[in-house]
């Protein structure tokens, strides 16, 4: 018989598309899925007459396989991950390799290869992005493990990618460990982002300018021609979503859609992996948050009758320009989040090893994941040019144009507040900007000072009014002090660590 080249546990609609993706592309795909009917389903459906074997018994699934075994898991995320593992190893031999290709928690990826490696069985941890078409047609992959596990597969990865309009597979190995799947949490906190600002700018045309969806879709439609700066997969689908008529009354689908949006983990585990890396990623949180404020609808049902925040109307005469304006304002605010999501993995790197190459992440992002935007390009080449860029928006490209237009995006803000529109997605890229751009936090030295007061904490301190640099010892350590606040005179003290 026939031995498979992959084999691909699960058969859910990502499963099944990404099994259809590799057999096209000229591979024999063993398919398995916990419950048999699936399986039939699929081999009776879409594989009928095609190069699959389906497998109704997992030893028989691992039977079917050419040697190395290269099996990819396409179950949710957690237990049911953990399960599969448990009832393969016993199946499997050394050099053996396991592909988790779903949404799982970094850490998790960090103890399946602890555990696994020892057994001699590989293991990538395997991001994939592009929702049910990108499955079917070409995902972006962010595979992270052993560089060895990487080549086992790198071929099929490759094959099965999306391609970018330049041609180049929208994969390559991410790093050891995690770093795929640390890759793809932040990937999709940026797209938490992302989908934040766009929803704002909606909010703003209807609210503030009194626009239709139907008016708001042709003017975010506009925005993904050609080669303008907003082109993107999100933007062209929020035009296409949005002039959607409502088939059961005369307007559109949208104004009857619950402001209710739900959430799978991942934007949550993005928020704690920069808490704990102490990054701040202001918008991306401010997506999470707001998508937690969605989901209260009671609450906001009895509150909006005890509040009343601004509702002032603008002239019918600013609209064109305050348009122009939101389309800088968006462009400014996206450069922002984006600048917070690679910040944050840079920090992972360093922090877990990863070795992140941020200009080739952003090649991969091009094409076939859900973030695939025009500009990714720009952000590309820009960490060509300098690998050692301290931060997205120190990028010539990108600095130029936030100088030159950051008053677009708080003029959006001010509009949009006085219009009784919430814009916190917006305002935290704003204020993201103002903080990273500032020698010297006032508002940290008053937190830092309160906190000696009241604790005892320590503070450093400054060469002085004009010199913003923090005083440090001989051995370049950051020098700290403390205030006697309780005692007479208030004598400042260095501390000793």
């Amino acid at each position: 018989m026939n031995k498979a080249d992959i084999g691909v546990i699960g058969m859910e609609v990502m499963g099944k598309n990404l099994a259809l993706n590799m057999e096209s592309r000229g591979y024999t795909v063993a398919v398995f899925n916990r419950t048999e009917q699936k399986t039939r389903d699929f081999a009776e459906g879409p594989a009928r007459g095609k190069k699959f074997i389906p497998a109704y018994d997992l030893k028989d699934f691992v039977a079917s396989l050419s040697s190395p075994r290269k099996i990819m898991l396409m179950v949710k995320e957690g237990t049911p991950v953990d399960g599969f593992i448990e009832k393969l190893i016993p199946l499997l031999n050394k050099g053996d390799l396991i592909i988790d290709g779903g949404n799982s928690f970094f850490k998790d990826t960090i103890r399946r290869n602890e555990e696994l490696g020892p057994k001699g069985i590989l293991f990538i941890g395997t991001g994939v992005s592009g929702g049910e078409e990108g499955a079917l047609k070409g995902p972006a992959i962010m595979p992270g493990g052993q560089k060895e596990a990487y080549q086992l597969v790198e071929k099929i990865l490759t094959d099965i990618s999306a391609k970018a309009d330049d041609g180049a597979p929208c994969v390559t190995y991410i790093g050891p460990g995690a770093a795929g799947h640390f890759v793809k949490t932040t990937h999709n906190g940026i797209e938490y982002g992302d989908m934040q600002l766009i929803g704002e700018c909606a909010w703003f045309f209807k609210n503030a300018l009194g626009m239709s969806a139907g008016e708001t879709a042709d003017i975010i439609a506009k925005w993904n021609g050609g080669s303008d700066i907003l082109r993107s997969y999100l933007i062209e689908i929020t035009a296409d979503s949005m002039k959607e008529k409502n088939k059961n009354a005369p307007g559109y689908i949208v104004d009857i859609i619950a402001d209710i949006t739900r959430m799978k983990g991942t934007g949550t585990w993005t928020v704690q992996s920069a808490l704990e890396l102490l990054v701040p990623i202001p918008t991306i949180a401010s997506a999470v948050f707001s998508r937690e404020m969605s989901q209260d609808k009671d609450l906001r049902l009895k509150m909006s009758g005890i509040l009343k925040p601004g509702s002032e109307s603008v002239p019918s005469g600013e609209r064109s320009q305050l348009v122009d304006i939101a389309h800088d304002a968006l462009y400014i605010a996206k450069i922002s989040s984006y600048a917070q999501g690679l910040a944050l993995l840079q920090a992972a790197s360093r922090e877990y090893k990863f070795d992140l190459n941020l200009g080739q992440i952003a090649k991969i992002w091009r094409g076939g994941c859900i973030i695939r935007a025009q500009f990714l390009d720009e952000i590309s080449k820009a960490y060509e040019e300098n690998p050692a860029l301290p931060n997205l928006l120190a990028a010539p490209k990108f600095s130029e144009f936030v100088n030159k237009n950051l008053w677009k995006l708080a003029k959006f803000i001010e509009i949009a507040h006085k219009s009784g529109v919430s814009a916190l997605g917006m305002a935290s890229s704003y204020d993201y900007i103002m903080q990273i751009a500032s020698p010297v936090m006032v508002s940290a030295q008053v937190a830092a000072l309160q906190r000696d007061y009241f604790g005892a904490h320590g503070y450093f301190k400054i060469g002085g009014t004009k010199d913003p640099a923090v005083v440090k010892n001989a051995q370049g350590k950051m020098t700290e002090f403390h205030t006697d606040w309780m005692i007479e005179g208030r004598p400042e003290k260095e501390i000793t660590k």
